[in-house]
Order: structure tokens, then C-alpha cells, then sequence
């Protein structure tokens, strides 16, 4: 055995390690605090809309403001997370610095004027952006810049959700299906560990779920003690599940095409979203459906938080979310897809709950992670989300739910730039390293 090879390969793990700590340090705090100010600034906008509920109907006009913000600023920018996934495969022109503040305005004005959008996108997005920027002012080499924007991507993730870890293999697995690269896996989660504790640091909190359920242990044979019925049922709501977030992408993406091929003038096409959203908002007299959806002062509404009481959502309210949703993105509005499809889920794991007599707290926190398990192809980091969320009692039915929904959600996703890693079954034959947008 030749000692010095060992040494020598030990040596060069710590010097790796070590580099990138220091690279990664100023990164983190950097983009910890951004978010900070992001989450804030969400808070407050969203606040101001509940209290003039009158902004819903200059809707229009906002998207217009958007479409024109990212037209004559930085159209590069419009692809969002899918150009820093394209960067992190193939590192071409980089990712603009600009899209950090146009995401942060776009989605801020999406938010105020009643938009259903999400924030994890825009975290993802001005991390991506600040760490493509600090890459240049250090003159990183090209062959180490797809690993600080990996960490951008964890680091951005890891603050706005409150989930450091989940942050971490996120950024590692939604690169491509069926595969994770763990080259980066100590930078992303330094990154996402520090920009978490920076965005507390802050005074930002995080909004808390509770699955009061516990499993009893049931044994129904001697070698199997688990709650037979309830894992059946979890498994036939993570199919349900994985359709949910199928049927997500593809509606979103479908709206996107149709309305490019259809409708001539481009800044028309978010005018048009906005009207649609007012017409449902006015169809169906509630504001549920709009802004996050994470929860609501009205207690007659519908909200992540009320989907996991009984009672807590109507048996459609899942899909009014997702349409509300998938018009808004569809057409051109800026803002993450993850919460909105944290509130699908947790809406239909509700309704799952309800029906077949399963605990409604579970089935809306199994829904909460599963959906975005199935339209991101990332049901590993999804699993370690329902444990950093909801504590580790019922991991079981958590894989159970995620691997289930991300094998059913097929071949699609909400991130078009994700690449082939694997087929999800041997039978499905697939070109190895395609775009998820080119099959």
C-alpha cells in the first residue's frame, strides 16, 4: 500500500474543502441577506394588497409594466432558472447580474397586484445571478463556475424556504433526472446553511406546519409494523400526486405555447393573463387563489395553512390553484411555481384525506411535498423537505409519497432545461442528456 498516495489525496480533499468554504462565505451572506430583504418586501406587498383589494384589477396593466421591464432591460433573463441550468450543464454567455433586480421587481409587482406565483424562482434566480457576478469579480476558473452556481441555486433555495439541507440536494438533483452530481455537494451546503442562518439572522421567520398525526405502530403482520391501509392509501395519493404536478407542467407550458402562437402582440399576452385571473377572482368571489396562498386573514378562505384542518379547502381547490397558477406564469408573469404547488398539493392531499378517511393533516403535508416532487423531478430533496418541515415521525409515508409522484409525473417537468440523466423506467427509452423541452 502506498501511503504517500494517501496522503497526498487527503491533502488535496482538505485544500479542495477548504477553498471553496472561502469562496462560498461572502456568497452565502450575500444572497442570505437579498432574500431577507426579498421576503420582507413580500410580506409587505402582499399585506398592502389584502387591504385594497382594488389593485386585482390594474392586473393588466402590471404585466404589461413587466413585459416591457424585461424586454428593454434584459431579455436574456426571461428564461429564469432555466438559463442557470443551461449555464451549469454548458457555461456559455453566464447568467446576467440584471436578473436579480428584474425577478425581485417582476415578482414583487406580480405579488401586489394579486399575480398566483411563487417565490422560490426568484431566490433561485438573483442567486444564480449575484453568484455568475462574484464569479467574475474573483476570476473564477470556467471549470469551477458550475459549482458556485449550483451553490447560488442552493443558497437561494435553502434561505427562502427555511430548509438549508433540502437546499442542498435540490441543487444537486434537479440538474438532470436520475442523476446527482455530489462534486458540489459540500459548497452548496455551506452555502445553503450560511444564506438560512444570515436570512434568520435578519429577523425573517418562516411560516410553521404541524402534522399532529402519529403513526401507532401498527403491526399487521409480525415482520411489518406499519399502518398497512394508510401506506396504501399514502401510495395511491402519491399517484395522485404525481398526475397533479404532471398535469401542472403541462398546462403551464401549454398556455405559454398557445398563447405565443396565437396572440400577435407579445406585450398584449400578460394584459390578457391579468383579465383572465380578474374574470376567475370574479367567478368564483374569493381571493384564495391569489398572491402566495400560504395563508389568509379571511378564515372563510382557502389556504395552505387552513389545508391541513378538516374543512380547510373544498374538493377543487386544488385545481383552482393550479389554474390560477399556470395562467399567471403561462403568461408572462414572474415568480417561483413551489409554493403555488405546495398549495395544490396540500389542497388536494385535503380533499384525499377527506375522502378516504385518511388523516387530513398528513395527506395535506404529504401533498405539500409530493406535487413539487413530481413537477421538479426532485423527490429526494423532497422527502428531506417533509422532514425539516414536519419533523421526522413519518418519513416513511413522506418517500412514499415523493418516489411514487415522481414516477408518475413522467417525463416532464416545470424546469424545460433539466436534462435526461436516466430514463425513469428501462422501458422507457430516452435520449441520455436531452432537455426535458426537446422531447
Amino acid at each position: 500500500m502506498d501511503k504517500r498516495k494517501y496522503s497526498l489525496e487527503h491533502f488535496f480533499v482538505f485544500s479542495h474543502l477548504l477553498k471553496w468554504t472561502l469562496i462560498v462565505l461572502p456568497l452565502a451572506l450575500c444572497i442570505g441577506s437579498v432574500v431577507a430583504f426579498f421576503l420582507w418586501s413580500l410580506e409587505q406587498v402582499t399585506q398592502h394588497r389584502l387591504d385594497h383589494p382594488w389593485l386585482l384589477y390594474l392586473l393588466p396593466v402590471a404585466g404589461i409594466v413587466i413585459y416591457l421591464m424585461y424586454t428593454y432591460l434584459g431579455k436574456e433573463s426571461e428564461s429564469g432558472n432555466n438559463l442557470i441550468i443551461d449555464e451549469i450543464h454548458e457555461p456559455r454567455k453566464g447568467v446576467p447580474a440584471i436578473m436579480t433586480p428584474l425577478v425581485l421587481l417582476g415578482t414583487l409587482i406580480t405579488h401586489l397586484f394579486g399575480g398566483s406565483a411563487g417565490r422560490e424562482g426568484t431566490a433561485v434566480q438573483m442567486g444564480g445571478s449575484i453568484a455568475n457576478l462574484y464569479a467574475r469579480v474573483i476570476k473564477l476558473k470556467r471549470q469551477d463556475l458550475s459549482i458556485l452556481l449550483m451553490t447560488g441555486i442552493a443558497a437561494g433555495f435553502g434561505a427562502v424556504f427555511g430548509t438549508p439541507v433540502t437546499g442542498t440536494i435540490f441543487a444537486m438533483e434537479v440538474l438532470a433526472l436520475g442523476s446527482i452530481k455530489h462534486t458540489a455537494l459540500v459548497p452548496c451546503f455551506i452555502a445553503a446553511l450560511l444564506a438560512d442562518a444570515t436570512c434568520t439572522a435578519w429577523g425573517i421567520h418562516h411560516t410553521e406546519y404541524h402534522i399532529l398525526f402519529v403513526d401507532d405502530d401498527h403491526a399487521y403482520l409480525p415482520f411489518l409494523h406499519i399502518d398497512l391501509p394508510l401506506l396504501i392509501k399514502s401510495i395511491f395519493a402519491g399517484v395522485l400526486f404525481g398526475l397533479a404536478g404532471f398535469f401542472f407542467s403541462q398546462l403551464s407550458h401549454g398556455i405559454k405555447k398557445t398563447a405565443n402562437r396565437y396572440i400577435p402582440y407579445k406585450w398584449l399576452i400578460p394584459a390578457v393573463g391579468g383579465c383572465i385571473i380578474i374574470l376567475l377572482t370574479f367567478i368564483l368571489q374569493t381571493d384564495s387563489y391569489l398572491g402566495l396562498g400560504v395563508s389568509n386573514p379571511n378564515p372563510a378562505s382557502v389556504s395552505i395553512v387552513s389545508c391541513f384542518k378538516e374543512g380547510g379547502a373544498t374538493y377543487w381547490s386544488w385545481f383552482w390553484k393550479l389554474l390560477f397558477t399556470a395562467v399567471t406564469l403561462g403568461l408572462g408573469f414572474k415568480g417561483g411555481e413551489v409554493t403555488p404547488l405546495f398549495f395544490i398539493g396540500a389542497a388536494l392531499g385535503n380533499t384525499i384525506g377527506t375522502i378516504t378517511g385518511a388523516p387530513v393533516d398528513l395527506m395535506a403535508g404529504l401533498g405539500f411535498i409530493a406535487v413539487f416532487a413530481g413537477a421538479t423531478n426532485t423527490p429526494i430533496a423532497c422527502t428531506i423537505m417533509g422532514i425539516e418541515l414536519f419533523g421526522s415521525n413519518n418519513i416513511l409515508y413522506y418517500a412514499v409519497a415523493c418516489f411514487t409522484a415522481y414516477y408518475f409525473s413522467g417525463h416532464s417537468g416545470i424546469y424545460g432545461a433539466q436534462r435526461i440523466g436516466q430514463a425513469k423506467i428501462d422501458l422507457l427509452k430516452k435520449d441520455m442528456n436531452k432537455r426535458l423541452n426537446d422531447l
